[in-house]
């Protein structure tokens, strides 16, 4: 008999999508839908959780229908961190869900963000996690958390929907700012700042526990055949670092996305202003994240601000990469502050603006487009040495996945500035093909995430710092590491005029 496949779904902030694994990493079909997102006020950020559901199961339907269904032995889910959304007794939305990237909570923060609550929960006071936007709604609308029966992620959602229980691993409620992150469990304290009880909460289990087969009119309504076993998988940081194969310390993974997210492996609980810590997809494990709010979000910044006509078959990325790569290291003096959407690790800022420091005349649109790319790596470089100190092991390489490895300058400007060889993960999809270990453990196929991260994961190019640009990074850098602290106070004064 051939090795059973797992099917995996990423519910992401953007769209839902299902890939079918086979135990050796490879992906054998893929199905999408995109999800919309409502901003119906300046920072806030929400959707319908319906939706959430319809994708998943249009996603699955899709990916399940290429291949032999028979040969799926288990679904396993992985989603948008922090996001939540607030239910009756019968399960219906009493709001839109509101997402990690609602930034509307900033009293709450600024009150209840104390140095006890970053001890607990391992992250530093921010507006992303649950915890400050349920107090909000405490604030604003109490009716809804009066309410409230259920308070769930988007991993516990989808569970119901599929075996009719509110269930998600550490990995992924963890995140929402709600646990005791040393021991696994809710937070006392948390829960009583707020008002609710644990059993408003998801039930907690372990990532990669098998938490039930799914019943007939589940797997009839995502196209799946009968006896396919939900496996509980984690939030999309957690087993993206899984995926490119970062289960041992000294190894980082590097998510070039929408926002930059960089992350380490440890074995130990620590909490530090330099990054935030999350339960790991390996139980007893942690990463320690590093967030710079605009990775590729910036980069498509710039493009919408231009109008290039006909390329002639390259792409914008191809075209002002190309330009880019003519123009000298440090951009000619020209630095770019990456905080379009505030200062995130390690400073925290909300105030934070973007900033382009340094125009002299002889600076044109390429100069600005390889300053965005050195603005981001300068900002993780701030991140990883601001948490040298407490690391344990260092840092000795990255593994990198997500759309800005397929610039080939950007990945070297990083592995200059950073230091340590930059590797580019041989698959793209590491978030579902994290998940997807998590199914291959639970069916025995891997005696653990560990050792299917082993199997299958793997690494192509990698870029090596070259010694000179080393050289020549350092002395801007120097003259970056000064810029925000500088601006500090401007910045406050700025967010209080706009």
């Amino acid at each position: 008999m051939s090795t059973p496949h797992v099917i995996s779904v990423d519910c992401s902030t953007t769209g839902a999508k299902a890939v079918v694994w086979d135990s050796k990493g490879a992906s054998l079909a893929e199905g999408r839908m995109d999800i919309p997102l409502s901003i119906p006020a300046d920072g806030w950020g929400e959707q319908d959780p319906t939706i959430w559901w319809e994708a998943t199961q249009t996603a699955i339907k899709q990916a399940v229908s290429q291949v032999d269904s028979a040969a799926i032995a288990a679904l396993v889910l992985t989603h948008q961190r922090e996001s939540f959304v607030c239910l009756d007794e019968q399960g219906s939305a009493l709001r839109p869900a509101m997402l990690w990237l609602d930034t509307r909570a900033h009293a709450q923060v600024q009150q209840f963000g104390t140095g006890e609550v970053h001890t607990i929960t391992g992250k530093p006071a921010n507006p992303t996690p649950a915890f400050f936007k349920l107090l909000w709604l405490k604030e604003n609308e109490p009716d809804v958390l009066a309410r409230t029966s259920k308070i769930v992620d988007v991993h516990s959602y989808l569970a119901y929907r599929i075996v009719g229980r509110y269930v998600a691993p550490t990995a992924s409620v963890d995140p929402l700012g709600l646990t005791d992150i040393k021991t696994g469990a809710y937070s006392s304290a948390l829960m009583k700042t707020i008002g609710i009880k644990a059993a408003q909460l998801p039930e907690v289990v372990q990532p990669g526990a098998v938490i039930g087969e799914i019943p007939a009119s589940a797997t009839s309504a995502l196209g799946l055949p009968q006896g396919v076993k939900l496996v509980a998988g984690g939030g999309d940081g957690q087993c993206a670092g899984l995926g490119a194969g970062v289960a041992h310390p000294g190894i980082g993974y590097l998510n070039l996305g929408t926002g930059l997210i960089a992350g380490v492996y440890s074995e130990e609980y620590r909490s530090s202003f330099a990054y935030r810590t999350m339960m790991g997809t390996i139980p007893g494990s942690f990463n320690y994240e590093f967030f710079v709010g605009a990775g590729t979000y910036l980069i498509n910044w710039f493009k919408a601000q231009q109008n290039l006509g006909d390329l002639k078959g390259k792409s914008a990325e191809q075209h002002w990469g190309e330009l880019a790569a003519t123009v000298p290291i440090g951009s000619q003096g020209l630095f770019t502050l990456p905080y379009w959407n505030g200062a995130l690790t390690p400073y925290w800022d909300q105030n934070a603006r973007g900033s382009i420091i340094g125009f002299t005349g002889i600076h044109e649109n390429k100069h600005l487009y390889r300053s965005i790319l050195e603005g981001i790596a300068f900002e993780l470089r701030l991140c990883l040495e601001s948490a040298a100190a407490t690391l344990r092991h260092p840092l000795e390489s990255l593994i990198a996945m997500g759309g800005g490895v397929r610039s080939e300058l950007w990945c070297q400007i990083l592995a200059d500035n950073l230091k340590i060889p930059i590797s580019i993960s041989h698959s793209q999809e590491s978030t579902s093909l994290g998940a997807a270990m998590l199914g291959f453990s639970a069916l025995g196929i891997y005696s653990s995430p560990r050792e299917a991260a082993t199997a299958m994961s793997g690494t192509g190019r990698t870029f090596i710092p070259i010694a000179e640009n080393v050289i020549e990074y350092d002395r801007y850098y120097e003259v970056y590491r000064g810029l925000y602290p500088a601006l500090k106070s401007s910045f406050a004064s700025m967010g209080e005029l706009a």
